[in-house]
């Protein structure tokens, strides 16, 4: 293959116009989220593997959920902390194109785990009989398998198409990351524009595709939960429901916020600060949401806590 690019590396400008004196405060924070995520979600699936209870097929996608979320916030997070306190603020080419592959197999993985997630709610509820049958620990493992093998797929693919393109011009990217349409713009030659629009439809399709499953599933649930005679029955049905369709709301909200806003030269800062908080916040949002809506999986981690740090008082 013919060397695609005459930049070597790129220089990163997300956070050279915020007010200095800021800027440690916006570390502080972030770095906060960041511990608290992993801790969140490491606690999260400690709970799940020490817990008997919890292995069942809701729990074990849980866990390769929060595994996906670990390794998502790990890929973009640090390095974006580091540049925050930074005046040398350059990647490399080869650290770029790495940070895209990882930033984009972890985000469309966690998307198809959302998306089974929703299929194995729909089985719980609508095919209560068959949910043994149907999610088998095989099925799972193979499903969670699908999962992190697409995830691959969709990153190595968008990865090879963008750092296929020649970048001649300017090596500034503004952005705290190697995010993929900061980068288009820098790239030159006539198929860039296709290129772009290819990246469009490969993500919007992907994602959307795995919204559509999701809603598909939730119909189908709610149809099947106004069956149910008894309020207590339908509430206590929907429950179980509640955590994932949350996430998905937060997820879905915050990632159509920063790939299907307009993007404006004059507001630079303030799409830096949506894009942190979607690499930041999101993550952060959902071991707190599955733990505090999910009574099983509260319990579960108040009784582990209680386990290890009560002394035996029999």
């Amino acid at each position: 293959m013919p060397p695609s690019h005459m930049v070597s590396e790129f220089i990163l400008v997300g956070f050279s116009n915020f007010p200095p004196h800021l800027l440690p405060v916006f570390f502080l924070l972030y770095l906060l989220m960041y511990l608290l995520t992993l801790l969140g979600n490491l606690i999260i699936m400690a709970t799940v593997w020490s817990e008997h209870g919890l292995h069942t097929p809701m729990y074990l996608f849980l866990c390769a959920l929060s595994t996906s979320e670990i390794l998502f916030t790990v890929a973009a997070t640090p390095r974006m902390l580091v540049d925050m306190l930074s005046s040398h603020r350059t990647i490399t080419f080869v650290a770029c194109a790495s940070q895209m592959f990882f930033s984009f197999t972890f985000g469309f993985t966690h998307s198809f785990l959302l998306m089974i997630m929703g299929y194995d709610r729909y089985v719980a509820i609508c095919h209560p009989l068959r949910y043994n049958v149907l999610m088998s620990t095989r099925t799972c493992a193979r499903l969670v398998s699908w999962t992190w093998a697409g995830g691959s797929v969709m990153g190595m693919m968008v990865t090879l198409i963008v750092f296929h393109l020649t970048f001649c011009g300017s090596n500034v990217i503004h952005h705290f990351g190697c995010h993929v349409f900061s980068l288009l713009k820098l790239a030159c030659g006539k198929e860039t524009s296709s290129v772009t629009l290819g990246v469009i439809l490969v993500c919007v399709t992907a994602l959307m595709g795995c919204l559509f499953l999701i809603v598909l599933s939730y119909v189908f649930i709610v149809a099947a939960i106004l069956r149910i005679p008894s309020a207590e029955g339908r509430h206590k049905t929907f429950s179980t429901c509640v955590s994932h369709l949350t996430v998905v709301i937060v997820h879905y909200s915050f990632a159509s916020i920063i790939y299907l806003k307009p993007q404006g030269p004059h507001s630079m800062d303030s799409n830096t600060l949506m894009a942190t908080t979607y690499t930041v916040f999101t993550p952060f949002l959902s071991p707190i949401i599955f733990s505090l809506r999910n009574k099983e999986l509260k319990n579960a981690i108040k009784k582990s806590f209680q386990r290890k740090f009560s002394p035996l008082s029999s």
